[in-house]
C-alpha cells in the first residue's frame, strides 16, 4: 500500500502538546486542523483548531500519533511546512515553519506567498 506523502510535518514536542490538549479535550476522533485563511494585514493568516468533522476535500494523513486535517484550498500554501511547538522566556505556543512564506507583518500574525 502505498503511503501519501504528508503535507504538513510535526516535530516530537508539538505532537506531544496536542496530544495532551486533545486528552483534555475528552474527546474521541478528535483531529488537528490546520489551515489558511485570507486575512491579516499581509495577506494570509494559520487557522489551527480540532475538528471533529472531515470534509470532502479535506487531506486526512496521521503521523506520530495526531490525525492531521488540512483542506483542498490550503494545500498549496502548507506544502513542506513543519508544525512545532516553542517555548521561551516571551511565552509558548505553535509555530509554522513554512517555506513558502515570502513575507509577514511586523506583528507576526499574518503572511504572504
Amino acid at each position: 500500500m502505498e503511503q501519501k506523502q504528508a503535507i504538513v510535518s510535526i516535530t516530537d514536542k508539538a505532537a506531544e502538546k496536542v496530544r495532551a490538549l486533545m486528552e483534555q479535550e475528552g474527546e474521541e476522533d478528535l483531529a488537528l486542523r490546520i489551515g489558511v485563511r485570507p486575512g491579516g494585514c499581509s495577506g494570509f493568516q494559520y487557522s489551527i483548531y480540532f475538528d471533529d468533522e472531515i470534509g470532502e476535500d479535506d487531506e486526512v494523513f496521521e503521523t506520530k500519533g495526531v490525525k492531521i486535517l488540512v483542506d483542498a484550498m490550503s494545500v498549496p500554501y502548507l506544502m513542506g511546512s513543519e508544525f512545532d511547538w516553542q517555548e521561551s522566556l516571551m511565552g509558548a505556543g505553535f509555530v509554522v515553519n513554512n517555506p513558502n512564506v515570502q513575507g509577514s507583518c511586523g506583528c507576526g500574525g499574518s503572511f504572504t506567498c
